[in-house]
């Protein structure tokens, strides 16, 4: 079953910006904020923003590596692993 997404209104935010923060933090959640009725915003936790980036720099490295192979261009398989627990790496932290 699917969680019911954490909607804010843009008025509530304005008068307890503080508290949606600690609980966006505390959740590690997003909490999409409204304006006028319709979703205007995202906000989540810098760690769940990090962790999202860290995912994202893998899926390029991904698709480039996919990119390189289709042209037959050629990377020391070491060199590879070694990136990838270095992104891992940070991932866990």
């Amino acid at each position: 079953m699917t969680a019911v997404p954490k909607i804010v209104p843009i008025s509530d935010l304005r008068q307890d910006a503080t508290g949606v923060v600690k609980r966006v933090t505390a959740s590690r959640e997003p909490v999409f904020i409204t304006q006028r009725g319709r979703a205007a915003a995202v906000m989540v936790s810098m760690q769940a923003y990090e962790h999202t980036q860290h995912e994202l720099e893998i899926l390029r490295l991904l698709a480039r590596g996919e990119k390189e192979i289709e042209a037959g261009v050629g990377v020391d398989m070491d060199a590879v692993f070694a990136e990838a627990d270095k992104l891992l790496e940070v991932m866990k932290s």
